[in-house]
């Protein structure tokens, strides 16, 4: 025994140094903050970039060429930035006259030297300022003479072309050459949306917008790609280029219903119209302005601490001090940069502490003190006023919170806070007219429905509305880094790998890096349209977003979202799957150098990546919103084990990505035990300090680790009735509009209650009935016993 543990003794060193050195080398790769600013959007240049493959780069002289050849044959000057603008104009118009020929080539030629327009003819530029400036006037050129109406109605003869879909399915490999037609078509209609969308011009921002969102409900751009999201999921069309798709999906959405700023915006106005108070913080912005927490100990950082605190024991109190939380509440690793008056603890004397002789630097003033106003629902002051009634009086009264008579003190002071705090969300207020509505349909009728941008998008989706969202989490699920290669699964690859493959260990590794840009944009626009269209349906109504809700989580976006996160998140967010030198326009203006191990990783020097990141904060948000206030989906955040992917997330030093990690830890803390919460106290702390306060809510010291996921399923088979009843009456689902209306108005006629009358009534009797009469009477009547005297017993005694 003294053998191995000697044994043990020598081994434990070198233990020692293995994890100390996994330990710096995570300290390495985690330890800068990240700089990143979350907004609906990446720079213009960015989201331009974005929409090209790699792979695509030849294309761009093909664009060119065709526009050469064009004007030649028209009789015009091949040099755009020498036309006169009435040159430019008739040169716009014979280009669209190009588009509408028969022969598919022709059209092609055509949409391709509108394309090289769009695109800001950048043969004749000397820059990429100069190219964007360019694009900018050709597209408000373009859009004035009705380019983008006209290649809206050629996307829908490319979508409808079965001779293409035939072909690709015939294919063992689909490849960028199926997709030609389609995805010049989508580029020019991508350029256009991100350039008006954000064009200086408010007047012509405003009648774009208005077109986009104002029209009869099957001529919606969005539902026509989202139509074509489904058919390419269902595979009956894998030649669809879906990254250009959903890109333009996405792009669609956030200019018809708007950004961050009009939800804004929309959600004051819908509260003043409730008549309720405005909202006094908005949850990103506040966001914004906080500091990052360090993340939680590992494993190794843990065995670390352990032995240090066997080797000193003299300093049990400051090993306790370093386990808290940063935000005020943590002790920096660096002894330089320790500030004991802002770290909020008392002083210390430890390894981290600075000598007396050596004056601490100067540190930005940190304000002390919680981020967030306290909330608290009017249900849980009728709970808290109900308990306590029951507890000192011995009765209830229902719907009386301001009542206290019996009550002590201590409970007056109490209901005085929590009433101080009450916040009624704009859902409530929703719901509570849905009530109105349902108990009183005749003396409260619903008005007539305000068709709002977003309401127009809703009834368009609402028939297949199911089908949207299991396709675009299906290509989520294929995107996704932790996703392995299945044979069921979706190609998404369709669009960026090339007809050849490559032939040199430099063309391999610019595939590799392209294929896994392709999957993060992908993801980027996935994890952005369901947060739009989330939180605009939530704004316009609420059971329009709970019935989206219903739908992601039917389709599994739970688990989906948490396998995403379950991989290494660090790796993930500073991956570098770009080439500066090839992304538009760089790789077309001005001499291009020779493409090298060296030149692949000239440009960003970033420590992150911002689709990545945003991607990342989108999904975040998502879970978060399909969670927030349901047990049944919390608790199915305790049954897939998300506790740890969480954990892990918090890694990432971004106070944004942070708080929505520690929200859907906190919502889930009560059911995952006493023992969870001892061994996680830094992440309770986190919580703490970072997360909003519901007064009365035990989240820190409930235990709920025997519920079970039925204990919570009538209150979602109740939101889902209501969800249903709510389409069905506003909507008329199920039922013909007429028919629909005929029934409705049927429930509510007179009923004669007049026996004699009743009796008295003909009844058509059926042949069938006729014949069997005598076997009716026989098992109807003879056979069964009746007991007429019930007949005049009273019911209601």
């Amino acid at each position: 025994m003294d053998e191995l543990n000697g044994n043990g003794k020598r081994g434990l060193p070198k233990l020692r140094e293995i994890l100390r050195r996994q330990k710096q080398d995570s300290e390495d790769e985690e330890s800068p903050d990240i700089e990143f600013l979350y907004d609906d959007a990446d720079t213009h240049a960015a989201e331009m970039a974005e929409a090209y493959s790699y792979t695509e780069q030849p294309e761009f002289t093909m664009n060119q060429v065709a526009f050469t050849d064009l004007m030649g044959r028209f009789g015009l000057g091949n040099q755009w930035l020498k036309m006169g603008q009435g040159e430019k104009e008739r040169a716009v118009l014979l280009l669209l006259d190009q588009v509408e020929l028969w022969d598919r080539e022709d059209r092609l030629r055509g949409a391709r030297a509108i394309l090289y327009l769009a695109q800001g003819c950048f043969e004749e530029c000397m820059s990429d300022t100069e190219c964007w400036d360019i694009a900018r006037e050709n597209v408000e050129l373009l859009y004035r003479h009705g380019v983008f109406n006209s290649f809206i109605d050629l996307l829908s003869i490319e979508t409808e072309n079965t001779e293409a879909a035939n072909s690709a399915l015939r294919k063992l490999a689909v490849s960028l050459a199926d997709s030609v037609e389609l995805r010049t078509i989508l580029t020019v209609l991508y350029i256009m949306v991100e350039v008006l969308r954000t064009h200086d011009d408010l007047h012509l921002r405003e009648s774009f917008t208005q077109e986009l969102a104002n029209v009869v409900s099957e001529d919606l751009l969005a539902i026509r790609l989202l139509n074509m999201v489904t058919r390419y999921c269902s595979g009956s069309a894998p030649h669809f280029p879906m990254k250009k798709v959903l890109l333009l999906l996405w792009k669609v959405i956030l200019a018809s219903l708007g950004g961050s700023e009009t939800l804004f915006d929309l959600k004051a106005g819908y509260r003043e119209k409730s008549g309720i108070p405005p909202q006094a913080e908005d949850t990103v912005t506040v966001s914004k302005t906080m500091r990052a927490a360090s993340p939680p100990a590992s494993a190794a950082e843990l065995i670390e601490a352990t032995g240090v605190r066997r080797n000193r024991r003299g300093l049990g109190r400051m090993a306790k001090q370093s386990s808290l939380d940063e935000m005020g509440l943590d002790l920096d690793d660096e002894p330089e940069e320790f500030n004991d008056e802002d770290s909020g603890v008392e002083s210390g004397f430890g390894r981290d502490s600075p000598r007396p002789e050596t004056p601490p630097p100067a540190k930005e003033h940190i304000v002390r003190g919680l981020p967030w106003t306290p909330k608290v629902r009017q249900k849980d002051v009728e709970n808290f006023l109900d308990n306590s009634r029951v507890k000192f009086v011995g009765f209830k009264l229902l719907d009386d919170t301001s009542s206290l008579a019996g009550l002590p003190p201590a409970i007056h002071e109490g209901a005085r806070i929590l009433s101080q705090h009450v916040y009624q969300s704009l859902a409530e207020s929703q719901i509570k007219r849905e009530e109105e509505i349902a108990n009183n349909p005749l003396s409260r009728p619903e008005l007539e429905v305000e068709q709002t941008p977003a309401e127009i998008l809703y009834q368009a989706m609402l028939p297949s509305l199911p089908q949207y969202m299991i396709a675009l989490l299906k290509i989520l699920l294929a995107a996704a880094p932790t996703s392995k290669a299945k044979t069921d699964s979706i190609n998404i690859m369709t669009d960026v790998l090339p007809e050849e493959m490559p032939m040199t260990v430099m063309q391999s590794m610019k595939l590799g890096i392209d294929v896994n840009r392709h999957k993060e944009i992908i993801v980027k626009a996935v994890s952005a349209i369901l947060l739009l269209l989330l939180k605009h349906f939530k704004i316009n109504h609420v059971y329009q977003f709970e019935f989206m809700s219903q739908h992601l989580v039917f389709a599994n976006c739970i688990p989906l979202v948490l396998k995403f996160f379950n991989q290494n998140i660090m790796a993930y967010i500073g991956s570098k799957n770009n080439i500066a030198l090839l992304d538009f326009p760089s790789c077309v203006i001005g001499e291009q150098p020779e493409l090298t191990a060296e030149t692949l990783e000239v440009g960003d020097t970033s420590v992150y990546c911002w689709r990545n990141m945003a991607s990342c904060v989108n999904l975040l948000r998502v879970l978060n919103k399909l969670t927030k206030w349901k047990h049944s989906r919390i608790m199915m955040l305790v049954v897939f084990k998300s506790a740890p992917i969480l954990k892990r997330t918090l890694k990432v030093k971004h106070a944004m990505l942070q708080l929505y990690v520690l929200k859907l830890l906190k919502m889930q803390t009560k059911y995952l035990g006493r023992q969870w919460r001892k061994s996680n106290m830094k992440t309770m702390s986190a919580i703490y300090t970072k997360v909003r306060h519901r007064l009365n809510d035990d989240w820190a010291f409930g235990n709920d680790v025997d519920s079970r996921p039925w204990d919570f399923q009538a209150e979602e088979c109740a939101l889902r009735s209501a969800v249903d009843r709510f389409n069905n009456r506003r909507y008329d689902r199920g039922v013909g509009g007429q028919e629909r209306k005929d029934v409705l108005e049927g429930e509510f006629e007179p009923v004669d209650n007049c026996v004699n009358s009743v009796l008295g009534q003909e009844v058509e009797l059926t042949e069938e009935f006729k014949a069997n009469y005598e076997k009716w009477l026989q098992r109807e009547v003879y056979n069964t016993q009746i007991d007429w005297d019930q007949l005049l017993v009273s019911s209601y005694d």
